[in-house]
């Protein structure tokens, strides 16, 4: 039995996986969504009571955490990764300690940028420099405005409810420099980044880049955007389809089926 790894990322942690571990599970996959430091728990509770330390969480931590789980795996695991756990995907596979990857609107590595609006402002705001190890805390107006910007008042308000948590600037701040670096003319195997047209906090031109930017001789590399879908895009209405799509591409990838059929850096059709 494969393992599947799911890692979250900010204002979010393992309860934004539940449809997602129940949908591969039945699938056959064993399936783990571990929450980072500081994260576990119900996201209500963690909101009214954020954790002692929370704000001076790093990048680092997150990563060892992670990088002992996958370790402790007997087989090397899937990694399906979402925002800033799309950039820990990005780096085990640069490690080589997985079978495939799957960065879902993945924060990009090595500092890279994108010039949307909504990009610099989301990233101005978290990082702010003269907040200092502040957390960041996430409310319903934000939540809305930036994170699941495609839901409606009703979706998104029981969206923030059951999966929204406050987070570290330092976790961001960290994915800017050398925590969040990644060799992308190495060997690795085979990756799927997934992108939402309506992102503003990993917009999808952002996502293309990062694409881009591999060295499509060393591995596979296939994108697959979807239209109308926030950075909520694994929690939001339709998050049905973007699994089906990262369970099909896993049939093909991760069987030994032959991977002719897709070409490096395209876009896929499913």
């Amino acid at each position: 039995m494969k393992t599947i790894i799911f890692i979250h990322g900010m204002f979010q942690n393992s309860k934004s996986w539940d449809n997602w571990v129940a949908y591969f599970t039945q699938r056959g996959y064993n399936c783990l969504a571990p929450s980072w430091p500081l994260h576990e728990g119900e996201p209500a509770q963690l909101r009214a009571n954020p954790p002692a330390g929370l704000g001076e969480l790093g990048l680092d931590e997150v990563t060892t955490a992670i990088e002992t789980l996958i370790l402790n795996q007997g087989t090397k695991p899937i990694v399906i990764g979402h925002s800033v756990g799309g950039l820990l995907t990005q780096v085990f596979a640069n490690r080589g300690l997985i079978e495939a990857g799957v960065p879902i609107s993945s924060v990009a590595p090595n500092g890279m940028i994108d010039f949307d609006l909504a990009f610099f402002k989301n990233s101005a705001t978290i990082a702010n420099p003269l907040k200092g190890d502040e957390p960041v805390f996430m409310d319903l107006e934000t939540f809305h405005a930036s994170f699941a910007n495609t839901l409606s008042e009703a979706e998104v308000r029981e969206a923030y409810e059951r999966t929204a948590t406050h987070d570290s600037r330092n976790v961001f701040r960290d994915c800017m420099g050398s925590a969040g670096r990644v060799v992308l003319d190495k060997p690795h195997v085979p990756l799927l980044f997934i992108s939402g047209s309506e992102d503003k906090i990993c917009p999808a031109d952002l996502i293309s880049k990062n694409v881009k930017a591999y060295d499509q001789e060393t591995g596979v590399v296939d994108l697959k955007e979807f239209p109308n879908r926030s950075h909520f895009i694994c929690g939001e209405p339709g998050w049905e389809e973007v699994a089906e799509t990262v369970y099909q591409w896993l049939q093909t990838n991760t069987t030994g089926v032959t991977q002719a059929s897709y070409t490096a850096g395209g876009n896929i059709a499913l």
